[in-house]
């Protein structure tokens, strides 16, 4: 369970650091790849805002792990989040 929770760390760390120097279209990128990660399958994320991208499959694999570990997440955890991301794309929507 640790190594899915410092795998969870870090992929939200990279895509923080993605999202947040590269502009416009990466913010859009990283709320919709949150948004399908928070609530929508593995096989969403490869056709959604991973679509336009090669994964390899490690990459894949270790996006199935981190999936796996959100998944894992006890419901009202998983809800917060959630409610965390609204509120993060109504502020978005309001600037």
């Amino acid at each position: 369970m640790k190594g899915s929770r410092a795998l969870l760390l870090v992929a939200l760390t990279l895509l923080c650091v993605w999202g947040l120097g590269s502009g416009e279209d990466s913010e859009e990128f990283f709320m919709e790849f949150l948004q399908t990660l928070l609530v929508g399958t593995a096989e969403e994320l490869y056709e959604g805002p991973l679509g336009k991208f090669s994964v390899n499959e490690e990459a894949k694999a270790a996006l199935t792990a981190l999936k796996s570990g959100i998944d894992g997440l006890q419901p009202s955890h998983k809800a917060e989040l959630v409610k965390l991301l609204v509120q993060v794309l109504g502020s978005q929507d309001e600037a």
